[in-house]
């Protein structure tokens, strides 16, 4: 995906006519999140609202317009390319983590301004917050029913009617009518009548179907309510039915047309049903309506989550077999560059077609995870930076260079990063990247005590670099899905806190870093999956480690073996003699070859 750098006339002229439309309107502001109305990471061209608007396209982000200024908020991922592609005299860009939108709005918005918001946009625990902010300011948070961004976008592209298909049992190991029944006799004894779900990858999951509605995520955009005796109401165009898919819904399951999603909602209400709905993932729109109509609302997290994340043996079995068949593309991708980087004419992009050729050549391949991070360079620096044909550079002797990537496949996702030494790399270089890689071990090494969440474990990834007063500003492991959403919760590992206990089947990213800016970054990613151990028969206290998925080689040439004990070097041996076992037979004899030497002992003479 490129940068879509957006001119700094089209954002000039964009934002004018947007405030136009805001006091026609009676408004001073307005917010606009990065997000569509299931609260996705990836949406489609039709809910692009953001990068329409101010031309950042990360994947993370919200604005907050007002007549007389506007901001842009972004985390610690994103404040390089949001400098390089916002024009900074009509956004001023705000780290989220240092000004939060809350507090902005407090000191800014004014007496007796009117901030308005899209109910389709934000959740209620959003806009609780935000309302919160505006009453500081002496203003007031204003609904609107139809979105002003959308009334002065007048290109806007239509919304996707991707076909829903099934996800067979191959693939899920468990048939939805198990899921929902176990779903169902937990809200029963809960005194749960109705769940709302508005989350894709909680309905694609709970249902056994995919969509193809966003890039990069086999998502249905769509609605669902399951009831608590297991039926579900499912809320999409008709247009989007396709061949044999009410066969494999089955009873229980009934297909309604989007415009009687609110209707439902009135009858619960009517009915004084107690309905369950998500507050961090649910639109504001949808507790408006529930509110309205007298339903007994409750707040709790959206239940497909947690079993969601927990992989059945069916799921991990896929996740292998997709990381076999992506770390031999990926084996090939490194091998390649090897032999033609020196030549001085790869560049970002033409790399990343050339991995994502290598991916295709799998006939179980269908796309990216995610938009490829091919950063040569100080472009590594920028966490998730995008090339385009203006960014596009060539991959030089004595730099680094970051490939973040990773592969769609029905079976599993898979999500890897690799840090490539372009020609003889600095002492400096060499350090940084093998502290990264010390924490990538202690992480991956680590046992623990059942019920440990993330954030407990996250030191061990950090602490090599904070031993030199370095650090990396993201988190270090996020959860992904079983040909589902690359980045999922309810899991995570983050010096940030939160996230649920790391449970046997869940799947996470080990990706600590570091980045100079200006120069360099380097980051070091495996997936791992959460196992039980056993534990202690003298304590009974239940133990679990990690099981690490991907197979690729690191690149040695960036290791300072003298900065690793022998237990480390050690484990990186025995992972990448796991790696030529496991990748050599499933790659051509050139890259056996080569694979064979990147793979030998660390101690071991070129």
């Amino acid at each position: 995906m490129a940068n879509q750098t957006k001119p700094a006339g089209d954002s000039a002229s964009r934002l004018g006519t947007l405030r136009a439309e805001l006091k026609c309107l009676g408004l001073d502001g307005f917010i606009v999140p990065r997000n569509d109305a299931h609260m996705g990471e990836y949406v489609p061209p039709s809910a692009e609202r953001l990068l329409w608007l101010t031309g950042f396209s990360g994947s993370a982000g919200q604005a907050v317009v007002l007549a007389d200024k506007a901001a842009l908020f972004v985390d610690g991922r994103y404040t390089l390319q949001a400098a390089t592609q916002v024009d900074g005299d009509l956004f001023q860009p705000v780290h989220i983590s240092k000004v939060s939108p809350n507090d902005w709005i407090a000191d800014n918005l004014g007496e007796g301004g009117r901030l308005g918001y899209d109910p389709w946009l934000l959740t209620p625990a959003m806009v609780r917050r935000l309302a919160k902010a505006c009453k500081q300011a002496g203003g007031e948070f204003v609904p609107i029913d139809t979105n002003p961004i959308d009334t002065v976008w007048t290109d806007r592209p239509t919304p996707p009617l991707a076909p829903v298909i099934a996800h067979p049992m191959e693939y899920s190991g468990r048939e939805s009518a198990d899921k929902r029944r176990q779903l169902g006799d937990d809200m029963s004894a809960g005194k749960i009548d109705a769940t709302v779900l508005s989350a894709p990858d909680s309905i694609a999951w709970l249902l056994n179907v995919r969509g193809g509605d966003v890039d990069f995520a086999p998502l249905p955009l769509v609605f669902a309510i399951l009831y608590k005796n297991g039926s579900v109401d499912l809320f999409m165009d008709r247009e989007k039915i396709s061949a044999g898919l009410g066969k494999h819904l089955g009873d229980g399951i009934a297909i309604r047309q989007p415009a009687d999603l609110g209707p439902a909602l009135d009858r619960l209400g009517m009915e004084s049903k107690r309905v369950a709905i998500d507050p961090a993932a649910t639109p504001a729109w949808i507790a408006d309506r529930l509110a309205a109509a007298g339903a007994d609302m409750v707040e709790q997290d959206d239940p497909c989550q947690l079993p969601k994340a927990i992989k059945n043996d069916t799921e991990l079995d896929g996740m292998r077999a997709a990381h076999r068949r992506d770390g031999a593309a990926l084996t090939r991708f490194l091998a390649w560059l090897d032999s033609e980087a020196p030549s001085g004419k790869v560049t970002e992009i033409s790399a990343t077609e050339k991995l994502e050729e290598l991916r295709r050549e799998s006939t179980l391949f269908r796309g990216p995870s995610f938009p490829t991070i091919s950063g040569a360079g100080a472009h590594g620096a920028i966490v998730h930076y995008r090339a385009d044909e203006k960014t596009n550079a060539t991959l030089m002797a004595g730099s680094l260079y970051l490939v973040d990537s990773g592969g769609q496949y029905p079976d599993g996702t898979t999500d890897v990063t690799r840090t490539i030494a372009i020609g003889p790399p600095s002492d400096e270089m060499r350090d940084r990247f093998t502290r990264v890689l010390k924490g990538h071990i202690a992480l991956a090494s680590a046992q623990f005590p059942d019920g440990t969440a993330g954030p407990q474990l996250d030191i061990l990834a950090r602490q090599a670099l904070w031993q030199q007063s370095l650090d990396y500003d993201h988190g270090t492991g996020h959860g992904v899905g079983s040909y589902l959403n690359v980045h999922e919760g309810p899991a995570r590992i983050s010096k940030s806190g939160g996230g649920a206990a790391l449970e046997p089947g869940m799947v996470l990213s080990n990706e600590p870093g570091f980045y100079k800016e200006g120069a360099y970054g380097i980051r070091i990613e495996n997936l791992v999956a959460v196992r039980g151990t056993g534990g202690s028969p003298e304590t009974g206290q239940k133990m679990n480690e990690f099981e690490t998925l991907t197979l690729a080689p690191f690149d040695r040439n960036l290791i300072d073996i003298s900065l690793l004990d022998p237990d480390e070097r050690q484990w990186v041996d025995a992972y990448h003699g796991r790696v030529y076992e496991v990748i050599s037979p499933l790659v051509d004899g050139l890259t056996h070859d080569w694979l064979k030497i990147a793979t030998r002992p660390l101690l071991t003479e070129k």
